[in-house]
């Protein structure tokens, strides 16, 4: 073949189609190529960065190594005492804030605890005052008198006798008696705290009913006295009776709390 020959010979098919794979068109190839030229730049910048990283880790790290080799054992001793200071001083605050945690913890205990022993002490002097009701076991005394002659003083022992026997609370005919109650009157006409009475006078008593019966009943006692006047008492023990007259607070008049001052 002459080179006129050769020269007007066709083109190889690599050249035509600019190194694409044989039967795959050219505008195909072009379009892959570029797909991929973005995909291939981001994985390269990923991977320069995390270089970058890894290398300036390691240089600080080489860097504050190298210091600290370097260092005299002054400035070695001094910064193992302020590491120590500082890890004192950590301990110091955690410990004074488990002490206030637990001050905190103790004073809402305490305080809870004062409380509760505020109302028990309100409800006792409630109940021994007259102004709660009260309820528990007790007596119930009853004071017949067909002939009108049981009188101010026969209450009145009543009432001491109870008392002393142990009663903790007491009403009259409804009339709840308080430390400032007053019997007045006459017989067949008496009065407590200015409330009218009638016979049977009924006492409703709490405290232990034994002791109590037992004190109506000695020589000489309370029982024996209504019976010489021609009254009769009928005493009957319950395991739970209720006190439910109440009476107004007393509010003194004169006397006040001591403050100390």
């Amino acid at each position: 073949m002459t080179d006129a020959e050769r020269s007007d010979a066709p083109a190889p098919a690599d050249d035509a189609v600019g190194g694409a794979p044989p039967g795959e068109p050219p505008a195909t190839a072009t379009v892959r190529r570029r797909g991929r030229d973005p995909l291939a730049a981001a994985l390269i910048g990923v991977l320069t960065l995390l270089l970058g990283f890894a290398l300036a880790v390691q240089v600080r790290n080489a860097d504050e190594a190298q210091m600290l080799a370097g260092a005299r054992e002054e400035d070695l001793v001094r910064i193992l005492d302020e590491l120590d200071s500082r890890e004192d001083r950590l301990r110091s605050q955690l410990a004074d804030q488990r002490a206030a945690l637990r001050e905190l913890t103790g004073s809402d205990s305490r305080t809870a605890t004062a409380l509760q022993e505020a109302r028990r002490r309100a409800e006792t002097l409630g109940i021994l005052g007259g102004t709660l009701p009260a309820q528990g076991p007790g007596l119930t005394l009853i004071v017949r008198d067909p002939s009108d002659e049981v009188g101010v003083s026969d209450i009145i022992d009543i009432v001491q006798e109870l008392r002393g026997a142990g009663a903790e609370t007491m009403q009259i005919d409804g009339v709840r008696i308080g430390l400032s109650s007053a019997v007045t009157g006459r017989p067949g006409a008496l009065r407590v705290d200015g409330t009218p009475l009638r016979a049977p006078y009924e006492f409703v008593v709490l405290g232990e009913p034994q002791n109590m019966e037992t004190a109506m009943f000695i020589p000489g006692g309370i029982v024996q006295s209504i019976e010489r006047v021609g009254g009769t008492v009928e005493i009957t023990q319950s395991p739970a009776l209720v006190v439910d007259a109440l009476r107004p607070l007393d509010r003194p008049q004169y006397a006040a709390p001591d403050t100390g001052d």
